[in-house]
């Protein structure tokens, strides 16, 4: 799916939204695990070290494979690619629920990072063909992906504490398997996509140290740590219940605001959405550090909700057809590599240092890499 020549069953609206709804089934368990395990750690036979180390260890899989993934995928064919990976990502979920201990865990979590990785870049790939329309489109498959997880960060989280975490992670699994029957509806490659090397952490562009920097800051250090922030304000429950729906809404914001924001992008520009969606979320970041949780908490989801759109269609706007899987890939690389830092880093930060400090360094990492893209811009 490198180039338009190897997609042809990729025009429309139709895989883009079918691939989409695949990876939105199997992230119900990965969505609840970021609620419920740092405040549940001892249901499952381990410490917070481990829980940061789960928690990246998904994400450092597919910083070392993602050039593999993109190479794999583009061998296979997306459709006999989103199959496999389907039934894995529903595997990695059950076994959250069967077993315990860090070992056992630790391999579900590399098997549901290389899941999670191919699916990304099929539904990616699907919904920047037309470039034109690659904000809207991205926005659109966002939009879909948030549905299985807000169900999971609201039902899934009631169901961990009234049934355990265990019990609900077992019946999430479960569930999961539906989107093997999704993917079995996506189309069949009538062409051979042309292939593009991509190194495992290839050299980053402006657009890529931006993201690295969204990652961390975002989607590791905001999503591990916004429970926390509340046990300390209420109790473990009520802070589970709370967490789980402020990212709950986080799914909810990207399947409103990606759209929009998408749209927003391919009509007025997608730097301008760029710069304006990270800005949102530094200011959040600044607002959670002095107190305003809320506040800031609902900033970030809203600019992030918005670069989740804004940012493949960036990659793509920017490379010639044979090399957008190539972009994407190395994209994703560096959003992961400070996604995986992020909660490795909180896990190993927060017994030495205050909350408002760790978020404090965020906004200052965030206008860095904002102050970074738009001199090479």
């Amino acid at each position: 799916m490198a180039g338009s020549t190897a997609q042809p069953a990729a025009s429309g609206l139709g895989p883009t939204s079918r691939s989409a709804g695949v990876l939105s089934i199997v992230l119900m368990g990965d969505a609840l695990l970021y609620v419920v395990l740092p405040v549940s750690a001892a249901a499952f036979g381990i410490g917070l070290v481990w829980v940061g180390i789960l928690l990246s260890a998904n994400r450092f899989v597919r910083i070392l494979a993602y050039g593999a993934i993109a190479r794999a995928t583009q061998r296979l064919g997306v459709r006999r690619a989103a199959i496999a990976t389907a039934f894995t990502g529903a595997v990695s979920t059950l076994m959250f629920g069967a077993f315990d201990g860090g070992p056992v865990l630790l391999l579900a979590r590399l098997m549901w990072g290389l899941s999670f990785a191919a699916l990304t870049l099929i539904c990616l790939a699907y919904a920047v063909d037309d470039r034109k329309q690659a904000g809207a489109r991205v926005g659109l498959s966002r939009a879909i992906q948030q549905a299985g997880p807000a169900l999971s960060l609201t039902a899934g989280a009631w169901l961990a504490g009234a049934a355990g975490p265990q019990t609900a992670f077992l019946f999430i699994g479960l569930v999961s398997f539906i989107a093997v029957p999704f993917a079995m509806a996506l189309p069949r490659e009538t062409m051979a996509a042309e292939r593009e090397r991509t190194p495992w952490l290839p050299r980053p562009q402006s657009l890529d140290l931006l993201f690295f920097a969204v990652g961390f800051a975002v989607d590791g250090v905001f999503t591990m740590t916004i429970t926390l922030i509340l046990a300390d304000i209420v109790s473990l429950e009520t802070a589970i219940l709370s967490g789980g729906a402020i990212l709950a809404f986080r799914r909810a914001a990207e399947a409103i605001v990606a759209p929009l924001g998408g749209l927003m992008g391919d009509r007025l520009g997608i730097g301008k959405a760029l710069f304006a969606s990270t800005l949102l979320c530094a200011a959040g970041m600044a607002a959670i550090a002095m107190g305003w949780i809320v506040v800031g908490a609902v900033a970030v989801i809203v600019g992030r909700a918005v670069l989740a759109a804004v940012g493949p269609a960036a990659a793509a706007q920017r490379s010639g057809h044979r090399q957008i899987m190539h972009r994407l890939a190395a994209m994703q690389t560096w959003r992961d590599f400070g996604a995986a830092l992020g909660p490795l880093t909180s896990g190993f930060l927060l017994a030495r240092v205050e909350m408002p400090a760790l978020y404090g360094a965020m906004v200052v990492l965030l206008a860095i890499a904002l102050t970074f893209q738009i001199w090479r811009r």
